[in-house]
């Protein structure tokens, strides 16, 4: 009886946490200088990422869309000023999406309120709490690993 309890308490509170991160990064995006954006949009310039310029099928595979769906995200974002496209020397074949000084600024305000979201996620936790924290979430995200 007390564990479907818990599995329930684990249950809402999973919902409402993911519910809420959503809410806050969308109403946090609408109210800052990117309103011009989507929350998929942004998340697609945080796998774009300001280090591994990548292909936009490696982009799309990131974020489980079509390549046609990344094409035109990717077509936004370059419309938008937050991307850019790069043709390499090597192989002229091969294009990739870099972040343009737009672009990265709204990557560094993403990542620190994913750092302020950690931190108040883990404050006050000692060792032992967050080794179980690291497992519940090793599980978690094998779970999710298998149904991608």
């Amino acid at each position: 009886m007390n564990e479907n309890r818990d599995y329930q308490e684990i249950n809402q509170a999973l919902i409402k946490t993911y519910g809420g991160i959503m809410w806050i990064e969308e109403h946090e995006l609408r109210k800052s200088t990117f309103s011009d954006l989507t929350i998929k949009e942004m998340h697609a310039i945080d796998a774009i990422s300001m280090y591994n310029h990548q292909t936009a099928s490696a982009v799309a595979k990131k974020l489980h869309l079509t390549p046609g769906t990344m094409t035109a995200t990717a077509d936004r974002l370059v419309k938008k000023g937050y991307v850019k496209r790069v043709r390499e020397d090597q192989d002229r074949r091969v294009v990739r999406l870099y972040l343009t000084k737009k672009g990265r600024v709204l990557y560094r305000a993403h990542r620190a309120f994913h750092n302020m979201m950690v931190a108040k996620f883990l404050d006050g936790m000692n060792d032992q709490e967050l080794k179980v924290v690291r497992k519940a979430l090793a599980n978690l995200e094998q779970f999710v690993e298998e149904h991608e």
